[in-house]
């Protein structure tokens, strides 16, 4: 069975992200059963809304950003889990790896990679079928 932990943030931040967190891995994932997937809401302090990082092929590290909006921290806790879809299925290696291919960061731009073009193509359908499973669809803060 997959674990999720979440830490930091505050406990209804900590209720959705672990929620919506096994949701997506049973979409992008349903077959596999072995990942530990920890995930950190923090304040960062960069451009990026979150980063994961693969520490080995079952275990990941996810930091996201506590001061978003409660719908942007969910999209990118869904995009975050694309990249542990993509690391887990060796779609994505470390190193700008793609599908065997790789990728010069300085010779292609952030939204021209492919990886993030999944990532970025998918988080909003992740977040939205899981607030309907879980009739959420009708709360504000689910719709922008």
């Amino acid at each position: 069975m997959n674990y999720v932990e979440v830490t930091g943030g505050k406990l209804y931040q900590r209720k959705y992200v672990e929620s919506l967190a096994y949701f997506c891995l049973k979409m992008l994932m349903p077959r596999k059963n072995n990942l530990e997937i920890n995930i950190n809401l923090k304040t960062l302090n960069e451009d990026a809304h979150g980063y994961c990082l693969a520490v080995d092929s079952n275990e990941y590290e996810l930091e996201i950003d506590k001061t978003l909006t409660l719908r942007k921290l969910l999209t990118t806790v869904a995009h975050e889990l694309v990249h542990v879809k993509q690391y887990a299925r060796k779609e994505l290696k470390e190193d700008y790896v793609w599908l065997g291919r790789t990728y010069t960061p300085k010779k292609t731009d952030y939204w021209d990679r492919p990886w993030e073009i999944e990532a970025h193509g998918r988080e909003c359908g992740l977040f939205v079928r899981w607030a309907e499973a879980n009739k959420l669809g009708e709360k504000d803060w689910t719709k922008e």
